[in-house]
């Protein structure tokens, strides 16, 4: 396909990469099969440890001379891969699109938040700040800096195979620090083509081999870096059951995580709700990605005054949606990432059904013409209250769960009665319902949103959750914290050394 060619990864099937050196493997083949069409786009060999040690030991190597670069320097590096990604935007988006399944406009919009994490972490360059503390003791100065803390391992998931790894690694870059990326197994290519573009970028301006290391391979490779002491932060995307163990193995060497794990998202759609406005928040949450963001929208709590008008407004618009190529800009849902994917689907829909819950718009596998790789499926809606199992837990299809409430406090236990603690949604034109929602009694949710979606957060704010979802925080505000270690510094000026506490110690 063209844009295989134009990113130059048609003929490439590597394990490894220090960045412009591509690392031949003897491990096993991945293939990469498109959801789309269910054709073979392409293959790399997952990486032997041998590999793995190789890219890690590059990376420690390149730590000591890129954190000797001043920091907006290295902002300026970044600055010129966000330019880079600008010319690539199309091919990249058409990847991502054609390789995870997501639309058209999503693959666009993923590599935007690329492009978007690089001009902030540009800015973010040149504020690598700490505080500046007064002293109990005369004549003496306290403040704090922020030094990098060394190689981080990234591990990204299938659904944003290549956003979530920009907001990691643009910050982790221009903090002084190095990175080695897993990329999902079920979307090798996005990162050799990503890996590509911020190669040649380097290698025009003597970034030293080994700042952006890759990784191919699946479950191995995560435990490696987990297992690494010379990885101090591991950041992982992916489901709470894979984040739990990445957490266990890491604390256990004393390292740091960044956890982005389950969500199970909910909006409250209020009897003073504007109803056009809510039905759109809510049906883009929904099935947008076919439901494969952790953001997505996987339950409505609906005043029970309008539950039964916004159930109609709802199944009239699910009635309208296009399922087909997301690659074709007039369809609105893609497939979902393979047939394992489908198979939990389904299995989520039988047990809505044993378990009392009653479906509005019925699921199924779509077959047909322009449905031939089996991973086309109808996003659905079911009755089902907030107790049931298959509620409590996040199935990564389009599955949509409506429940009713009559007060707002109600809802909010409602909305805080699960396991995950990632986004949260009201639609209201109530101000005391939004800053209720919005209070310390409200959503405990990393994320609370008044008036749109739980879906499609900007990189301006630091992203992530509470509870099963983590606790990490990644991309905007101060989440380049996470990047570095903090250090305090007490600078005696005087001729004196008194001590704090004001103890004396004299011989």
């Amino acid at each position: 396909m063209e844009f295989l060619t134009q990113l130059g990864i048609a003929a490439l099937n590597p394990a490894a990469s220090t960045g412009t050196q591509w690392i031949p493997g003897h491990g096993d083949i991945i293939d990469s099969f498109s959801p789309v069409d269910g054709k073979k786009i392409g293959s790399v060999h997952s990486a032997e440890q041998p590999t793995y040690d190789a890219v890690v030991q590059k990376a420690q190597q390149a730590f000591e001379e890129w954190k000797m670069w001043p920091a907006p320097h290295r902002g300026e590096i970044v600055r010129q891969v966000g330019e880079a990604l600008r010319l690539y935007k199309e091919p990249l988006g058409k990847l991502v699109s054609y390789e995870m399944g997501k639309s058209l406009q999503e693959g666009l919009g993923e590599v935007q938040e690329m492009i978007d994490i690089c001009d902030f972490a540009v800015g973010l360059s040149r504020q690598l700040y700490g505080l500046t503390m007064h002293s109990e003791r005369p004549k003496h100065r306290m403040y704090e800096q922020w030094h990098p803390l060394g190689v981080v391992g990234i591990i990204s998931a299938f659904n944003f195979p290549v956003a979530v790894w920009s907001w990691n690694a643009a910050l982790a870059w221009v903090c002084g620090n190095t990175t080695v990326w897993k990329p999902s197994e079920k979307t090798p290519l996005c990162g050799i083509a990503v890996q590509k573009i911020v190669a040649a970028v380097f290698e025009k301006n003597g970034v030293p081999e080994g700042v952006n290391g890759l990784v191919q391979g699946g479950r191995a490779v995560g435990e490696w870096l987990s297992n690494d002491t010379r990885i101090p932060l591991v950041s992982a995307t992916g489901s709470t059951r894979m984040g739990k163990a990445v957490a266990a193995t890491v604390a256990g060497r004393l390292g740091r995580t960044i956890l982005e794990l389950g969500g199970n998202n909910a909006i409250i759609i209020s009897k003073d709700a504007d109803l056009d406005m809510a039905l759109m928040g809510a049906l883009f949450g929904a099935v947008g990605t076919a439901g494969q963001r952790c953001t997505t929208t996987r339950r409505l709590i609906i005043h029970r005054s309008i539950f039964d008008t916004f159930v109609q407004k709802l199944v009239k618009a699910y009635g309208q949606l296009r399922i087909g190529d997301p690659l074709d800009t007039k369809n609105h849902v893609g497939p979902l990432i393979d047939k394992d994917a489908v198979a939990l689907y389904l299995q989520s829909i039988q047990a809505c059904k044993e378990q009392g819950g009653q479906f509005v718009v019925e699921g199924g596998v779509l077959e047909g013409p322009g449905y031939e790789s089996g991973c086309y499926v109808k996003p659905c809606i079911a009755i089902a209250p907030n107790h049931l199992p298959v509620v409590q837990h996040e199935t990564f299809a389009p599955i949509l769960y409506l429940m009713s409430y009559e007060h707002i406090h109600e809802a909010i236990q409602l909305q805080n009665g699960v396991p995950q603690g990632l986004s949260s949604a009201i639609m209201t034109l109530n101000m005391r319902e939004a800053e209720q929602f919005l209070a310390h009694t409200g959503s405990d949710c990393g994320i609370a949103n008044v008036n749109i979606g739980t879906s499609g957060a900007e990189i301006g704010g630091a992203f992530g959750g509470e509870k099963e979802t983590g606790g990490g925080r990644e991309s905007g505000s101060d989440a380049w914290k996470a990047y570095m270690r903090r250090q305090t510094n007490t600078i005696n000026w005087s001729e004196q050394l008194p001590l704090a506490q004001g103890i004396q110690f004299d011989l």
